[in-house]
């Protein structure tokens, strides 16, 4: 559940803490006073929106793919991509390799290293439930869930075939 009245939403999945930046300035203090090198940073490539950042105090090497997947959802269901029809390219790094650039204004860094994952936009409500980000988004209407990802509830539908 998101915490409300702070600057940041606080979300428990297995066992990590993920928190989630409310503003430019809740960004930066966020990924720069919060953040610890071996914290992992998430945010959508190319589009503004929230970074987001998965605690790490036992300095794992490399997140479980579900705690991954779920945090960059919520890169990309709280960003401008979130009524995407498809999915979003969230990059992934860690703290220790993100820079804030001289001047640069809030919200707003420079990645040195980074990996790239692709997801569909999802509230961690939603996904919880096992909704479809269709459902979640819209009422139902819009795109299926990816069946190749393990959060998918429903299978794609099949494409008519040219004729």
């Amino acid at each position: 559940m998101a915490s409300r009245g702070r600057a940041f939403r606080n979300y428990q999945v297995a066992g990590f803490e993920i928190l989630v930046g409310k503003g430019d300035a809740d960004n930066d203090r966020l990924t720069f006073g919060v953040g610890e090198p071996l914290d992992f940073w998430l945010h959508v490539a190319g589009v503004p929106g929230s970074h987001v950042l998965v605690r790490n105090p036992d300095g794992v090497s490399s997140l479980p793919h579900a705690v991954l997947e779920r945090a960059a959802e919520l890169a990309a269901w709280h960003s401008k991509a979130r009524n995407a029809r498809g999915k979003v390219e969230v990059h992934v790094c860690r703290i220790a390799d993100l820079r804030k650039p001289r001047g640069a204004p809030a919200g707003q860094v420079q990645l040195e290293r980074w990996e790239r994952l692709r997801v569909y936009p999802r509230d961690l409500v939603a996904a919880a439930a096992g909704k479809p980000a269709s459902d979640a988004a819209d009422g139902g209407a819009g795109h299926p869930t990816d069946p190749t990802s393990a959060v998918g509830a429903t299978s794609r539908p099949a494409r008519p075939r040219p004729r």
